[in-house]
């Protein structure tokens, strides 16, 4: 399916979409030194939420979509070099307002789980 939102995104700051579909997506995001808070390598979480609203967006896949709020749990730490898949589903789909749980997953092993409220505008955001 095509990508219909959020085209100018920077592949290496939220990832790169493996799958669109009705209703689904799947983003992979390859950790990097330059998001690492500390000499342990640990990567902030601010980019794992922006790999998950990513996938969410892409779930939804309609140009004006925008994230109102999200509920979100972090639960495992990640590191430089963890390859990251979120894989996103509208759950709930109340015409312009879309709920979708996205999960961010380090192999088999889940490290963040969402649920985030998307709102179709009838026009961009910022017109």
């Amino acid at each position: 399916m095509e990508q219909r939102t959020h085209r100018l995104t920077n592949e290496r700051l939220v990832g790169r979409p493996l799958k669109i579909e009705p209703g689904w997506a799947e983003v992979e995001l390859l950790t990097t030194e330059e998001m690492a808070v500390d000499e342990y390598g640990l990567v902030h979480g601010g980019f794992t939420f922006g790999l998950a609203d990513y996938a969410a967006m892409l779930a939804v896949n309609e140009p004006t979509v925008v994230l109102g709020k999200a509920e979100v749990r972090f639960l495992k730490p990640v590191k430089v070099g963890n390859r990251l898949i979120a894989k996103a589903e509208v759950v709930e789909d109340l015409g312009r307002k879309k709920v979708v749980k996205a999960d961010v997953f380090r192999g088999d092993e889940k490290v963040f789980e969402g649920t985030f409220h998307c709102y179709v505008l009838e026009r961009h955001v910022l017109e």
